[in-house]
């Protein structure tokens, strides 16, 4: 039985799906929320399909105990392979980062050219292909994969001359295929918003995949009817990592702008 107490369960590979978070604190303030980072077997873009989808369920069978009301998948390329598996073998709403940036993309394009940039295992997956041609099949799609980008947010380097650079040189095939919106098929990419933004041009409009997703989270909320309300809220929200709790609380505490933010290390599998 669901209740509007309890909290709303998110998973990602690492630190990224605090971009997630971000806007579920902005949007949805009367939530509580319980995020899992994987950060200590972090990207999961490079590993195998079937190891992905083992990891995911670890997470979630974590978040599960904790009598999570929704989970929220936000990883894309935890979303790309193994949301369908999850979603028919749980009960409670599960909502992931894919569908959500689709639409958002759909919505923006002007001359029907979007990019999409992600991990290995996202971009080699077509998730975000198949989602955008089911819906508009004469859309151009160029899909580039970006295996740099979720290690330099993770090591907190996302500032640094280092990441310009990467970026830079990593985003040059993009820039001859006359793009007018540009999905962040991965939630690290937010964090390099501003340097993705400087190189694709002021004129590409960039879609956030994850802050799109918590819009259907909402939606997800009021439909089955387990929004909290300001007087219920009470416990305060919950961080896990698998990695080192000292380099997530300090993304967090900047990204998140927040105080007193508890960040817990736990195991998982066979770490």
């Amino acid at each position: 039985m669901l209740t509007n107490q309890e909290a709303i369960g998110f998973i990602d590979s690492g630190v990224g799906g605090l971009t997630v978070v971000k806007e579920a604190l902005k949007q949805l303030p009367n939530e509580r929320i319980i995020y899992l980072g994987d950060t200590a077997r972090c990207p999961y873009g490079p590993r195998p399909a079937e190891q992905v989808v083992q990891f995911t369920w670890e997470m979630t069978n974590f978040l599960l105990e904790k009598k999570i009301k929704m989970l929220v998948i936000a990883c894309n390329t935890a979303t790309a392979v193994a949301l369908d598996d999850i979603r028919a073998h749980l009960e409670i709403p599960v909502v992931g980062v894919i569908l959500p940036g689709s639409r958002a993309a759909l919505k923006m394009t002007k001359n029907n050219r979007i990019g999409v940039i992600g991990t290995d295992g996202t971009i080699k997956s077509g998730a975000y292909s198949a989602a955008i041609k089911k819906k508009a099949p004469n859309t151009s799609i160029t899909s580039l994969a970006c295996p740099k980008f979720a290690p330099i947010v993770e090591s907190n380097e996302f500032h640094s001359s280092v990441a310009k650079k990467v970026v830079s040189e990593t985003l040059q095939p993009l820039l001859l295929k006359q793009l007018d919106t540009l999905i962040l098929g991965c939630t690290h990419y937010p964090l390099l918003r501003p340097l993705i933004q400087n190189v694709m041009g002021s004129n590409v409009t960039l879609i956030d995949s994850g802050a799109e997703t918590v819009g259907e989270v909402s939606m997800l909320l009021d439909y089955f009817d387990i929004a909290n309300t300001p007087q219920n809220k009470s416990a305060v929200n919950e961080f896990y990592t698998t990695g080192s709790p000292k380099m997530f609380q300090t993304i967090a505490d900047e990204w998140l702008d927040i105080e007193d933010i508890n960040v817990q290390h736990i195991r998982l599998g066979g770490q």
